[in-house]
């Protein structure tokens, strides 16, 4: 039972020292909703993408991602198409403006990232990574 405290509080002062509680901007600062940088990182290193492929990969519900998806296109960022072959289907790729706001994006996440990799001693780099990669597969079993 100490251990799953020492887990629990370990990731909840992780979240709050990177910014994740914060719902209206990223980790790095920028005025938008974590959930839409995801978007849009997904969007800008894929191309197009089937809005399930996309709630898929936000491990988002359809809805939820059918909303975001109309977010982003109200500001300019993304459109909607249907998918080729798929009368259903319903395809989401950046516009112009999109590809800026995700270039920008990355921008900031690359700073803040290696400014963050700065602070961690060369030699533990590498269990820090290992350490995320564990925790991540842990929450993914079923």
């Amino acid at each position: 039972m100490a251990e799953e405290r020492e887990l629990q509080e370990a990731v909840g002062r992780f979240v709050r020292a990177f910014g994740l509680h914060q719902p209206d901007q990223t980790p790095c600062g920028r005025p938008i909703p974590v959930s839409e940088a995801h978007a849009l990182a997904e969007l800008a290193r894929d191309g197009a993408l089937r809005q399930n492929d996309l709630a898929h990969r936000l491990r988002l519900e359809k809805s939820t991602t059918s909303r975001l998806v109309t977010q982003l296109i109200n500001r300019g960022w993304v459109e909607r198409s249907a998918a080729p072959g798929d009368g259903r289907g319903v395809l989401v790729q950046l516009t112009a403006a999109g590809v800026t706001a995700a270039e920008q994006l990355a921008k900031a996440r690359a700073a803040r990232f290696s400014a963050i990799l700065d602070r961690v001693p060369p030699g533990e780099r590498a269990d820090v990574l290992r350490a995320l990669e564990t925790l991540t597969e842990a929450m993914d079993d079923p």
